[in-house]
């Protein structure tokens, strides 16, 4: 599983769960400011997006049950391969250095794999999927976002007139290494692979045949090497991609952290013959786009729930806070009277999301909790996405699952009442925003870390959280903290 994240510079330091006392913590009496504080009940429920953006540092293969729903979940991908330019001219040796030829004396290449390396999974590494990898007949465009409901099959990008088109039986551990290499891979950074070998005759778009992929690869380089100057002039021109698509097995999800198309030659280096490996790289570089596919009437029937709220990735659903901006302002009081907030500091406002405990944990199993959520306005929910943005404490926030706490904290969303309430009526949902669960990147310079890419979770991911019309337990709250000048 993914290792978590130490710190984020971004977020807010963490202070007690209670404002009853914090003025006295804010002032001291030769301040000219007074303090006080007031806490307001928020109503939630849950949304379901139709599909969520499909970027991501990683790649999602394999078909599990989701114990909460009893919907399938398959995930399948797209990946096309990197060539750094300053790279290009070396890619192959030189051809004259090419050891092996056919009868015709055309150089070949003894073999070709793909290798799609494994970061993470959830279910059963020994269970035994299979799945089909296809070759693209096209590139897909660069300048267009892809969601997850995009399905290269369905859109035409499949090659049918012959190309790379294998089908295999895979599982996450390899049965064949024994016990103790198992156990030594496990315990250091070796990462579980699955290798495919495309080793067939291949025929590729102009009626042309080779031997193998990796002979198709090397007589396009020697004949055109301005097709491998970049990834653009590769996609383009030799090879736009494959499609890995599960088509049988159940209980395995696995988390792709690159591809690998690999190719191997003998070459002669003037004392001796040699083996020559090329590498192409399916990695976060180049376009990758993930398609899940599940039941939707099945999470109809969460989303209807209101005894609580629900956060689900990468089925999309989240859930959604009407603020009660208007009231924090201008506070009715239950005697009837108002308490008129407008030229008021709102020095903090805090808001807390308690995970529902489950009856059971077999959930747990398959289904983990989001380690972070996303709080982001609602007319924001897939620009923020589609922008590339940050959270920047204003109009998105980001707060971190905590164990001891059993819940999500955003500290201080005071900046985003003032947002709100600045823009009182502009829209439709000027008063709402978005529980997104997140993946998290960061980069880290000087001994500080910082958050470098927000991405929507695609890890099945899960969580109940307190809320809801018909809420059995205390109401979710926003506690706010007021300074006035005296």
């Amino acid at each position: 599983m993914m290792a978590g994240i130490a710190m984020l510079t971004i977020a807010v330091s963490s202070c007690d769960d209670t404002t009853t006392y914090m003025g006295n913590s804010l002032t001291s009496s030769i301040d000219k400011f007074s303090i006080s504080t007031d806490s307001f009940n928020v109503y939630t429920h849950s949304i379901m997006a139709d599909s969520i953006l499909g970027r991501s540092s990683y790649s999602y293969l394999g078909c599990i049950k989701d114990p909460e729903t009893g919907s399938y979940i398959t995930g399948d991908y797209m990946t096309q391969f990197n060539i750094l330019e300053n790279a290009s001219s070396g890619i192959f040796c030189p051809q004259d250095k090419v050891s092996n030829h056919d009868e015709f004396g055309q150089i070949i290449a003894d073999s070709c794999y793909i290798r799609i390396f494994v970061d993470a999974y959830m279910g059963d590494s020994l269970t035994a999927m299979k799945m089909k990898i296809t070759e693209l007949a096209k590139p897909m465009e660069e300048n267009r976002l892809y969601y997850t409901n995009f399905d290269p099959d369905e859109q035409g990008y499949l090659r049918r007139d012959g190309g790379i088109q294998e089908s295999v039986m895979f599982s996450i551990s390899d049965l064949t290494l024994s016990d103790s290499i198992r156990a030594i891979n496990q315990s250091s950074n070796y990462y579980e692979n699955i290798t495919i070998p495309i080793n067939g005759s291949y025929t590729d778009k102009e009626g042309k045949t080779y031997n193998n992929y990796g002979t198709y690869l090397m007589r396009q380089y020697y004949n055109h090497p301005e097709y491998f100057k970049n990834s653009l002039a590769f996609k383009n021109h030799v090879c736009p991609g494959f499609y890995f698509q599960i088509v049988d097995g159940l209980g395995l999800m696995a988390e792709i952290e690159r591809t690998q198309l690999v190719v191997y030659y003998h070459y002669d280096d003037g004392s001796d013959i040699r083996i020559g490996t090329t590498t192409f790289n399916g990695t976060d570089e180049v376009l990758q786009t993930t398609h899940f596919t599940s039941y939707r009437k099945n999470l109809e029937q969460l989303v209807a729930d209101e005894t609580c709220t629900y956060l689900k990735a990468p089925d999309g659903i989240f859930t959604e806070i009407q603020l009660p901006i208007d009231e924090i302002k201008m506070t009715h009081k239950a005697d009837g009277s108002v308490i008129n907030h407008l030229n008021d500091t709102i020095t903090q406002a805090k808001i807390v999301f308690h995970r529902m405990n489950e009856i059971s944990d077999l959930s747990d199993e398959i289904l983990e909790k989001p380690e972070y959520l996303l709080m982001v306005m609602r007319d924001s929910l897939y620009s923020f996405f589609e922008n590339r943005d940050l959270p920047n404490n204003i109009t998105s926030y980001l707060a971190t699952y905590s164990e001891e706490k059993n819940s999500y904290t955003f500290n201080n969303i005071s900046g985003l009442i003032n947002k709100m309430y600045a823009n009182k009526g502009k829209t439709e949902n000027w008063d709402k925003v978005v529980l997104v669960p997140v993946q998290v990147t960061t980069s880290t310079s000087s001994s500080t870390t910082t958050v470098a890419t927000v991405s929507n979770a695609m890890r099945t991911t899960s969580v109940k959280l307190v809320g809801g019309r018909l809420n059995q337990h205390a109401p979710v709250q926003l506690s706010v903290v007021y300074s006035q000048t005296k």
